[in-house]
């Protein structure tokens, strides 16, 4: 199947308008796209068997067992294995049931944890950190390493990115910091690699679990169609090398997360990250209009340099549905109520919201600040 087909695969569940239809069709999106990272494509069973979960017909549970049926077959298992369609349906599955999943746990631990469900019986020594040290050739780097961590000391390194993420204080900048901040987190996290193999998809998990902590519920798109081009911004965020000219950049990496996290259109083609890249970086697209009934005078993205994360998860979704409910935006979110509520008193004392009319029956009005 081409590439331009099996991302349509789910299109017409993820604007459906069903909450748990989307919300499945999202996560399968993003389960499958991220195998492009290594290369690898799942099967035509594996997508009808998540289309039938995406449509209620069975459990995520009854998609591994029928998996497994599937896999007993030994020419069938032979072959898959070849051509690493094995890893893919597995993996994808995997990924589709930690992201059903609410659990989270901002640790070392949680990585090692996501890294032993993605790839248990799959890879060897899976959820255990490495004990040899690796360079990896990469062709956005004309066949260059970047610098990964240290087998001795990949624990001492992780325990301390840990502990500097959790001292930040989100609540005190602004979105667009606060994108920037998680980005280089990240990117640290990920050159530590602390696997063998499957870090990129581990780290993408882990992210994707750590940005709906904050509310946001991530662009399937950017998973689904540039998950390779994530994979090389990070690349490029850890490479340097001063007599080529060269230096670490994390403008591309800042690029795809504000995609994934506001939809803020973007160039993600990957040529646009080899280190002999030229030509000027195009931005593709125009802006969408903020979805919402209230006459407004800038973008979202003013907001970002104004607004928390939290308090632009909340206005993401009253900017898609100015009738959106309170409990609505609670589920939505998976903040909790106390929250939603103080981040809505906020953002009524900044001006910027305005809840008009019955209890039953409110609109949200947004006046956005003036340049």
């Amino acid at each position: 199947m081409a590439d331009e087909e099996r991302y349509k695969e789910f299109e017409q569940y993820l604007t459906s308008g069903e909450p748990g239809v989307e919300e499945r069709a999202r996560n399968w999106s993003i389960a499958i796209g991220l195998q492009d990272v290594d290369g690898l494509k799942p099967s035509e069973f594996l997508l009808e068997q998540a289309k039938a979960n995406i449509e209620g017909r069975i459990s995520s549970a009854e998609v591994g067992r029928r998996l497994e049926e599937y896999y007993s077959q030994k020419s069938v298992r032979e072959k898959a294995e070849a051509d690493g369609t094995l890893q893919a349906d597995n993996v994808s599955d995997r990924i589709n049931l930690l992201l059903e999943e609410k659990a989270f746990v901002f640790s070392p631990m949680e990585l090692s944890r996501i890294h032993g469900f993605l790839f248990k019986g799959i890879l060897p020594h899976a959820g255990q950190f490495r004990t040899y040290n690796i360079t990896k050739n990469q062709w956005i780097l004309d066949g260059e390493t970047i610098e990964y961590g240290s087998a001795g000391s990949l624990m001492k390194l992780l325990t301390f990115d840990f502990a500097e993420e959790k001292k930040f204080d989100y609540s005190a900048v602004s979105s667009t910091e606060a994108i920037r901040h998680i980005v280089r987190f990240i990117s640290d996290i990920w050159q530590i690699h602390a696997f063998g193999e499957g870090n990129t998809r581990t780290t993408a998990v882990f992210l994707i679990k750590y940005l709906r902590s904050f509310g946001f519920e991530v662009n399937n798109e950017s998973f689904e169609k540039h998950s390779w081009f994530f994979r090389n911004a990070l690349v490029r965020s850890q490479y340097e090398n001063i007599p080529k000219g060269v230096h670490r950049t994390f403008e591309p990496l800042e690029r795809f997360m504000n995609f994934t996290v506001f939809g803020i259109p973007a160039d993600l083609r990957n040529r646009t990250l080899h280190i002999r890249w030229t030509e000027p970086l195009r931005r593709d697209g125009v802006l969408e209009e903020a979805k919402c009934q209230n006459d407004v005078s800038e973008t979202p993205i003013s907001l970002n340099e104004r607004l928390s994360l939290k308090e632009m998860a909340v206005m993401q979704l009253i900017m898609a549905d100015s009738k959106i409910s309170i409990a609505s935006i609670t589920s939505k979110t998976g903040l909790s109520r106390r929250t939603v509520d103080r981040v809505i008193a906020t953002l009524k004392e900044k001006g910027i919201l305005v809840r008009q009319g019955a209890k039953n029956n409110a609109t949200w009005t947004i006046n956005f600040p003036k340049q």
